[in-house]
């Protein structure tokens, strides 16, 4: 039996364009998308899998308790091109699989950043 992988990750945000400039810093390429009658949101297809920033509403669960981790390849310059507006939750340090930090995103998503 072959094992799952992951497709698709849906972030809500009170502000879908500024979420998506962060992401770009790390490296994400967003375009905009429809379905059917859903709302218009943005979209990156990235290794396989695919990460939407679709608008919050009021009917939106926040998805703020979702931790997000991505394999960079150099964590200091993620943090240079971020700038002193990053919030940073846990200082680069060293661990099993590699240099490890933790950071917010503008919306409240922690991402886990992994440098090998």
């Amino acid at each position: 039996m072959q094992a799952p992988t992951l497709n698709l990750v849906v972030l809500r945000a009170s502000d879908p364009g500024s979420l998506a400039s962060f992401y770009q810093t790390l490296g994400f390429q967003f375009q905009k998308e429809k379905h059917g009658s859903g709302p218009e949101h943005l979209a990156s297809k990235t290794g396989g899998s695919v990460l939407e920033i679709y608008p919050k509403g009021t009917e939106s669960l926040d998805t703020t308790a979702v931790l997000l981790g991505f394999r960079v390849p150099s964590i200091s310059k993620v943090l240079s091109n971020l700038g002193s507006a990053v919030d940073i939750i846990s200082r680069p340090s060293k661990s099993d699989w590699g240099t490890r930090c933790v950071i917010r995103d503008p919306e409240g998503h922690k991402i886990e950043l992994l440098e090998a």
